[in-house]
């Protein structure tokens, strides 16, 4: 039996709670912590590039930001929406 616990999965059931969550203030916390996560993961991840690497993916970055800029201020609905396209898009990509 395998034991790991893949990557996807954990996003998936984040993104699952967000969908389930009754309580339209606790939906948008958990959303915001969503973001709050991602950016610093993305933090992290940039000060661990090199110099040739942090012009390599400046765009990338730049762009995973906006992204994130572009979820604040979500009311329920609208993570709920998100959270649901994200859900459906990892079924979409699952191996």
């Amino acid at each position: 039996m395998k034991n790991s616990v893949k990557t996807d999965d954990i996003i998936f059931n984040f993104f699952k709670q967000i969908c389930d969550e009754k309580d339209d203030k606790k939906c948008i916390e958990l959303g915001n912590s969503w973001i709050n996560a991602m950016e610093s993961n993305l933090t992290k991840m940039e000060l661990n590039l090199n110099d040739q690497d942090k012009i390599k993916y400046k765009e990338d970055i730049q762009n995973n930001r906006n992204h994130l800029n572009s979820l604040k201020g979500k009311d329920s609905s609208e993570w709920r929406e998100y959270a649901t396209k994200c859900m459906v898009e990892i079924m979409e990509n699952k191996v």
